[in-house]
């Protein structure tokens, strides 16, 4: 995911998307463990975009908590 499309996403959503690439990413790791991952790539992009989540979830947190005060 870019950047510009998690922001335009509600807060419900990015929860949503968020639970979405947790529980592929544990699916992949199982099928890693078990010797059935074929696209090992997919493993990374998903850390990246959870990660991405987060950085931008705090970014929107921290701009709210700034025009509050």
């Amino acid at each position: 995911m870019k950047p510009a499309e998690i922001r335009a996403l509600t807060p419900e959503q990015t929860e949503a998307k968020l639970q979405e690439l947790h529980g592929e990413w544990r699916d992949l790791r199982f099928q890693e463990a078990v010797g059935k991952l074929t696209d090992t790539t997919r493993i990374r992009q998903i850390r990246k975009d959870i990660a991405r989540i987060h950085t931008i979830a705090g970014e929107s947190a921290r701009a709210s908590a700034a025009t509050q005060a």
